[in-house]
Order: structure tokens, then C-alpha cells, then sequence
């Protein structure tokens, strides 16, 4: 059986070939899949399950047709740091169930730590100030207590505000930091990590500070082509999806 990993799509209805290539997989390579896992940042900006933009709209629907017409496939969601407003009424319209960020999956006899990603960018103390406030419940409820278009405002001047601040840090400040990886692991009792948010697609392999064995997966991002960690009875592998 195959289990399928995405993450870090940037959906947005400024850029619709990546929403239209995600279709084309939900009815091509995911169709039949045991899971699909969506690990974070499926949005570019979730202002909340009552924006009605209709790229959005168009993006629920395919995610509710494809749980409808693979009822075997288990299908989950994980917030990023883009989408960290999606709610139960996109669960239940879509049928991806929300997970907790870290979880412990089991596939066969491996049991593998998943995430976004972000929380262990450790080194970058602005953005991790920034992350204690967005993912608090009652901030978040504040905002989503504000009207659609102040909401959307909100979130295009985050936007702006990220990209000017990422620009003046380096790639090593954006990245996770390796103690921060190493104590999620032993906290979690588990030796691989499968994350996205960096779009630095990559598989490390390092030793503990035990000297056992241990695995970091990174999935890549969807800006100018799709990809997709797959495993499947031959291992682990990360795909690219020509666009």
C-alpha cells in the first residue's frame, strides 16, 4: 500500500496552475492511495472556513471529491503557518481529518514523527515570537471574529511583513536547528522525522546523541512543480510532478 506526503502547496487564487495541478493528482497518482497527508501551508492565506473565495471553494471541492471517490484512503490535514486558521468546518466539508502538530504515525513496523516543520526553526526568534501569538486559541479567535475583508487585509500585510523580514535573514536562520530535531525525536521516541515548511527537499541521515541511527525527511514545496514524498513496499522516496 502506498502512503502519499504533500505539503507547503501555497494555494492562492493568484497563481491557479497549482491548484489545477493538485486536481490533476488528486485523480492521477493519489487515486487508491492507503493516506494522503497534507502536512501544512496547503493555503498561501486561510483567513478562515468562511472566506468565499472561489479558488478556495474550488480547492474544498476537490479535496471532498477525491475523499468521496477513494473511500479507503485515510485522509489528513496539518496546520502550517499559513493555514493555521483552518477549522472543523473544512474538515467536515472536505473529509480530511486535522492532526495535532507533532504526531506519531505508524506505517508498517516504522513509527515516524510528522509536522509542519516550523516550531523547530528554533534559530529564527523573530519568527518564533511571532508563532507563540498566531497559533494562541484566543488570538486566533479574535481574528476570526473580525470581518472578511479586515481579515484579508490582516493577512496580506503578514505576508508583506514575512517577505521583507526573510530577506534579510540567511537560509541557516529559516532553517530547523538540530538540537531542536534531535529533542523532538527522543521526546518522541522515534528515529524519523518527515516535515516540510523549508521547501529544502531533502532526506538527512545523522546519528543520535546515542550514536543510533536517524532519518530527517524534507518535502518540497509546489511553486513551479509538484512534489511528493511516496512510501510504498521499496522505501521512501521524494517525487517531482512535472507542471
Amino acid at each position: 500500500m502506498t502512503t502519499l506526503f504533500i505539503s507547503d502547496l501555497h494555494l492562492s487564487p493568484l497563481q491557479p496552475e497549482i491548484g489545477h495541478q493538485l486536481c490533476a493528482f488528486l485523480a492521477n497518482e493519489a487515486r487508491h492511495a492507503a493516506s494522503l497527508y497534507i502536512l501544512g501551508d496547503l493555503f498561501e492565506a486561510w483567513i478562515g472556513d468562511d472566506d468565499p473565495d472561489p479558488h478556495y471553494n474550488l480547492i474544498q471541492d476537490a479535496l471532498a471529491n477525491y475523499a468521496d471517490a477513494n473511500p479507503g484512503t485515510s485522509c489528513y490535514f496539518m496546520h502550517g503557518n499559513r493555514d493555521f486558521l483552518v477549522g472543523s468546518a473544512f474538515s467536515e466539508r472536505t473529509g480530511f481529518e486535522i492532526l495535532s502538530d507533532p504526531v506519531v504515525h505508524s506505517f508498517g513496523d516504522q513509527r515516524w514523527l510528522l509536522s509542519h516543520g516550523d516550531q523547530y526553526c528554533t534559530d529564527d526568534t523573530e519568527y518564533m515570537a511571532v508563532r507563540a501569538t498566531t497559533r494562541n486559541p484566543d488570538w486566533q479567535q479574535q481574528v476570526l471574529s473580525l470581518p472578511i475583508d479586515a481579515r484579508r487585509k490582516m493577512a496580506g500585510d503578514a505576508r508583506s511583513e514575512s517577505t521583507a523580514s526573510n530577506a534579510a535573514k540567511s537560509m541557516e536562520i529559516m532553517d530547523v536547528n538540530q538540537q531542536a530535531v534531535e529533542q523532538a525525536l527522543n521526546e518522541a521516541g522515534v528515529s524519523c522525522l518527515l516535515h516540510g515548511h523549508t521547501h529544502r527537499p531533502a532526506i538527512h541521515e545523522f546519528a543520535l546523541p546515542d550514536g543510533s541511527p536517524a532519518r530527517r525527511i524534507v518535502l518540497g514545496d509546489w511553486y513551479t512543480q509538484g512534489s511528493v514524498g511516496v512510501l510504498d513496499e521499496h522505501g521512501f522516496r521524494l517525487v517531482d510532478l512535472a507542471r
